[in-house]
Parts: C-alpha cells; structure tokens; sequence
C-alpha cells in the first residue's frame, strides 16, 4: 500500500487497521539470538518532534513513515515501538509482518509543559494491546522527588504493569530520576540514579514476571556494569537523542551489551535521523553491536 492508499484506507476504510491487525503475522518476543533490536517511534505524541537540530523533523508523517520502513526492513531489527496512530499507519503499510509490536501507552506528559511530569496514561491501554495483537506495552515513568505530580505517574505505571500482566503480556518500563532545571525537565544520567530508578521501577506492580526495563547508559563508562547489575529483570537500552559523537554512544551500548540481563536495543531518533541521512547504515551498525 502507497501513502496515497493509505490515506484513502483511513477516509474510506477505518476498519482496514482492524483487519490488518487480525491478519499479521505474529513472533516471539525474542528470538533464537536472545537479543532484541527494537526502533522507536512514539515521540511525536509528546510534541517531541526534534531530531539531529531540525526543529520539526518527525512533524512530516510521510517521510517519518518511510524512514520507519526502511529500518524495520533491515536484516536484524525485530520490531518498532509507537504510538496508536504511528502503528497503525505501519499495519496498513504491512510493515509490521513477522515484528514485535510495543504500543506506547502514558504520552499525557507534553514535552515542555507545566504538567510534564505528571504524565497520564493517554495512549494505548493493556486492552487495546491485546485486541490489536501486538506483543507488548511501553511505559515512561519519570520521577522528580519534588514534584507530587510524579505519584501520579508511578501508580499509573503499577496499575499499567498489573493490567498487563493480568493478560500475558510484557510492560516495558522506562524509568528516570529526574528534575527542572530552568524550567526543563531533565534526566539524571548518573549511575546512582539510574540504579535507584530501576529499584524501584523493579518493584512495581503485583509481579514482575512480566516487566522489562528500557534504561539509559549511564554517563559514567566505569560505572554501566554496578548500574545495570540491580536488577535481575530483562533490560534493553535506550536510544535516545541524536549523538555528537555516534563512535562514543556505540562504544557505550557495546559495553552495556556485554552484561547478562542485558537483551537488546530500542533506539529512534538516532537511528531514524543519523547526521548523515543513512537509515540503513545507522541500523545495521546498530545491528552489528548484537
């Protein structure tokens, strides 16, 4: 289906997601390699639209598409993680056969707003994961201890991991400590915060069976292995913004690889908008790190 096709589908044929839905090819979550390569995609719903300094570079839904496209047809990547609305688009494209599928689920939290941290669960709910038949949900728990906004996030994210679980399926939790700093809201990337995080993203809900961690790599080089190591929980890495310096990242998520827990990557704008504009490139060398 072409872009111009797709519109039309969604004019004419809304139940044409459904259908697609119902007919897609479904996989493990992990495969015989154990690992996972995962591209990310759920930033526009937070009014995040920046990528590699272009202000508005995920604002074109047409071009965002084919970039999504191009990666997820690269040998190695399992799947994507999106928006109900950026899925969608996929399913109808037939992008999404034979891939994992991660719904993104509290996206109330809009970038740069006064209630940045008090982040509602807006998008995808446990239900609408397991109608669509897609493998698992993704949660953003960002925590500011100064800021009672946050309980509101970490309950959310409890009850999300609950109804999740209550029907097999997997919570990705994304957790942060964070603060505002001339009023932006920033993440703590030390190592003794990222682990406080994933203690007590770990201990959420009424199981953990079900609950995987997507974190950060710590700024600290030395210190990614005490980080990482305080859970027992699978855990892949975050992406996260476009990098000055791609071999320094890379040489960061190879060292974090390397740890047990450790299953994969889920990386976006970094990969969907590399310096150069080679999507393909950006993914296999992503890939090879794997």
């Amino acid at each position: 289906m072409s872009i111009t096709e797709l519109l039309d589908a969604r004019a004419r044929r809304p139940e044409a997601i459904a259908e697609a839905a119902e007919r897609r090819t479904r996989r493990p979550l992990l495969g015989e390699s154990g690992r996972m390569m995962i591209v990310a995609a759920d930033h526009p719903a937070r009014g995040a639209l920046a990528a590699g300094g272009d202000p508005l570079a995920m604002g074109n839904r047409a071009d965002l598409l084919e970039r999504l496209c191009t990666a997820l047809q690269r040998p190695g990547v399992d799947g994507v993680l999106g928006t109900a609305d950026v899925l969608e688009d996929l399913l109808l494209l037939g992008a999404l056969e034979g891939k994992v599928v991660i719904g993104s689920m509290n996206r109330g939290g809009l970038a740069g707003s006064a209630f940045e941290l008090d982040d509602r669960f807006t998008g995808h709910r446990a239900e609408d994961i397991e109608r669509m038949r897609f493998d698992a949900g993704k949660l953003l728990m960002r925590l500011d201890l100064s800021d009672p906004g946050s309980l509101n996030t970490m309950q959310g994210a409890a009850e999300a991991i609950n109804e999740l679980a209550a029907r097999g399926l997997t919570a990705m939790v994304e957790p942060f400590l964070s603060h505002r700093a001339d009023g932006k809201v920033r993440n703590d990337l030390s190592a003794e915060a990222v682990a406080r995080s994933i203690t007590i993203a770990s201990g959420l809900g009424g199981t953990s069976a079900y609950t995987w961690l997507k974190v950060p790599v710590v700024d600290e080089l030395d210190e990614i292995g005490p980080a990482l190591e305080s859970t027992t929980l699978p855990t892949v890495l975050l992406g996260g913004e476009v990098p000055d310096d791609p071999e320094a990242t890379q040489e960061r998520w190879h060292k974090a690889l390397q740890l047990p827990n450790v299953r994969g990557l889920v990386v976006g704008r970094s990969l969907l908008y590399p310096h150069d504009g080679d999507v393909a490139g950006a993914v296999d060398a992503a890939v090879g790190l794997l």
